[in-house]
């Protein structure tokens, strides 16, 4: 059988489908809605453990350049040492003064550059141990976070596999009611829902109000709703509005009548009584 066409659906009939996606919509919401905050959390844990990974990755860096440059200084110590004894050895040989200045100063050159090497390495030594420990509480921290994460984790898979069989029923249904939806209908409601922040793009009336805003509707506007003739939007909310019947909902008669009514009666009641009683 051949599907009818979303354009040769009547007002009510579109009215009625828009309210069963709005209602299977709203079911789907309530799903997610048991999340909680959940998936933010986890979100947020997530990238606060790539941020520490990131940090992590830079600290050890920094520690591996510093290492390094504590083996150059250490190789420039050994080599400046093998010239001071070198030096001292060519002392002993010197022929003059002048000779013999020079070669002091060599020494004392590559002293100098013993004592700058020591205190170089000395300094990166200090800044070694200090990312060491910035590495050992980040370590700490993204341990932290991770067992954090793996509990956030398995909290939001539960909630989800208990919600996943029903959440997926409710979308194949949604995607049914759109089918039958005409396409600018369709971009309207999902428009008004997305900017409604109770997600309801289509509501009933509810005791003479709009059911979204629960502002009050003129009467006339009212018998135009039950009418279906044409698709009517809420003046200040911009929600699709329905008749009740045409939801499926049963609403409680006022009882104010039938109280007034019965107050009257009592009132008679007793009046007659009381003129019964005068007369005897």
């Amino acid at each position: 059988m051949a599907k009818k066409d979303p354009m040769d659906l009547t007002v009510e009939e579109r009215l009625k489908t828009l309210y069963q996606m709005q209602t299977a919509l709203s079911a789907i919401d309530e799903k997610r809605a048991l999340r909680g905050e959940l998936p933010l959390e986890v979100q947020d844990l997530e990238d606060e453990i790539e941020g520490l990974s990131t940090r992590i990755e830079k600290i050890q860096r920094d520690i591996d350049e510093f290492q390094k440059a504590v083996t150059m200084k250490k190789g420039e110590i050994v080599e400046a040492q093998a010239s001071v004894e070198r030096y001292q050895k060519q002392l002993n040989d010197v022929k003059n003064n002048r000779e013999y200045d020079t070669l002091s100063k060599e020494i004392e050159f590559q002293t100098l550059e013993i004592e700058l090497c020591n205190k170089k390495i000395k300094e990166a030594q200090n800044r070694i141990a200090e990312k060491q420990e910035e590495l050992r509480v980040n370590q700490e921290n993204i341990e932290g976070r991770r067992n954090d994460l793996e509990v956030k984790k398995n909290e939001l898979d539960e909630i989800m596999e208990e919600t996943r069989a029903e959440e997926d029923k409710l979308k194949s249904k949604v995607k049914d009611y759109e089918a039958k939806i005409e396409p600018r209908l369709l971009a309207s409601f999902k428009r008004i829902r997305k900017n409604a922040r109770n997600g309801l793009g289509i509501v009933y009336v509810q005791r003479d109000a709009c059911g979204g805003c629960f502002n009050k509707i003129p009467p006339q506007r009212q018998l135009d709703i039950k009418m279906h003739k044409k698709i009517i939007v809420c003046e200040y909310c911009g929600r699709i509005m329905i008749d009740p019947e045409l939801a499926g909902v049963k609403l409680d008669k006022p009882k104010t009548e039938e109280k007034k009514t019965r107050k009257r009666s009592i009132r008679k009641t007793v009046k007659k009584s009381e003129e019964e009683t005068s007369e005897q």
